[in-house]
């Protein structure tokens, strides 16, 4: 297959990149996308919430004639068009081959578009009967619009190897005691040295049923979005080392302590944290008794750190708030530090999810 040829700069390859599905191809140099077979009139048409396969103008806006761009599949001329009526950002579609160029500045104006954010958040406006009832009875959040390009295999792994462990041990009293004593991490025998392994294994125990169905419940809500912009091995590294900080922060808030200290709540919190510097505006709904109620995920981690922080501080109960802070903390160092990275590699991530304060209003 012969490398695409970018619009703009004629002679620069376009390199293949993807984005919650799409495959998108990307100019390094000038920061141009194109996208393949209908991918954007098949966006825009969720967006009006329309029939997908209708011609290009009962979505977009005003033709405004041929272009001078060829485009980078066939070969042939581009046509230009507004992006939205009465939104006056170009693109331009190749009647051949449903394929679509949008140019780095015109990107840029969409960034800082308000009407076409409030268009995009109306695909997570939407919460069905079968929500609402899931809701009302786990009290759980559910997360929209946010579907991975691949299979989360690491996700579902280390859903399905927690959920055998605990099967394991749990239902019986003698190998629970011998379990816990083995494999939890006990803060007072690593101060002398004992049991060095369990700053790993017990990220992979837990204590009650319910504290394994919260954990895995949670590590299926994000996981699946962080194992697809960061590929399986470095989800599996970054999850593992979010585990070992949650570990030894755990270790230092409590070093005499005899409570040992189980759960896969560290290794989880660190996903939050990355997950909350890439997935910023991911749309998750809430049930408060019997009223839903959607939030932003920056406020649901907000929310979910300050328990966390009230807890270690005022009145401790057995839950190991110095692991989940820890590993929240680690996660979100991670997040900064890999940002740039990510969202290069993954250029509508950082389309999809800007700032409001950075809205142009």
């Amino acid at each position: 297959m012969p490398t695409k040829r970018c619009p703009h700069c004629k002679d620069h390859p376009l390199d293949i990149t993807h984005y919650q599905g799409e495959e998108i191809d990307i100019c390094r140099e000038c920061g141009g996308l194109w996208f393949e077979k209908n991918e954007v009139n098949r966006m825009i048409a969720e967006l009006n919430e329309g029939p997908i396969g209708e011609k290009y103008e009962t979505h977009f806006g005003e033709s405004l004639g041929i272009s001078k761009l060829d485009c980078p599949d066939c070969n042939k001329n581009l046509e230009r068009f507004h992006l939205l009526e009465d939104f006056h950002t170009e693109i331009d579609v190749c009647r051949h081959c449903n394929g679509s160029w949008i140019e780095k500045n015109q990107l840029e104006s969409v960034e800082h578009s308000p009407k076409l954010k409030a268009s995009l958040d109306k695909l997570n406006k939407t919460i069905s009967w079968k929500t609402y009832l899931f809701q009302f009875l786990t009290q759980m959040p559910v997360e929209y619009n946010l579907k991975p390009k691949q299979t989360p295999w690491v996700t579902r792994s280390l859903i399905a190897l927690n959920a055998i462990i605990f099967t394991l041990y749990f239902f019986n009293t003698t190998a629970f005691a011998m379990t816990l004593d083995l494999f939890a991490m006990n803060p007072s025998k690593l101060s002398q040295g004992e049991h060095l392994w369990t700053v790993v294994t017990c990220v992979f125990l837990h204590g009650s049923i319910l504290h394994l169905v919260g954990n895995m419940y949670f590590l299926y809500i994000i996981g699946d979005n962080l194992e697809d912009v960061l590929g399986h091995k470095k989800f599996l590294f970054w999850y593992m080392l979010c585990g070992l900080a949650a570990s030894f922060a755990s270790f230092i808030v409590q070093p005499s302590s005899t409570i040992p200290s189980v759960g896969a709540s560290g290794a989880i919190a660190g996903l939050f944290g990355m997950y909350l510097m890439w997935f910023r505006h991911a749309s998750l709904t809430f049930m408060f008794i019997i009223y839903q109620k959607k939030l932003s995920a920056v406020w649901f981690f907000v929310i979910w750190l300050a328990i966390n922080i009230f807890g270690m501080l005022a009145a401790p109960d057995g839950v190991d708030y110095g692991a989940h802070i820890g590993g929240f903390i680690t996660g979100l160092l991670i997040g900064f530090v890999l940002k740039s990275k990510i969202t290069e590699h993954n250029p509508i991530l950082k389309l999809l999810n800007q700032p409001e304060a950075q809205i142009k209003r």
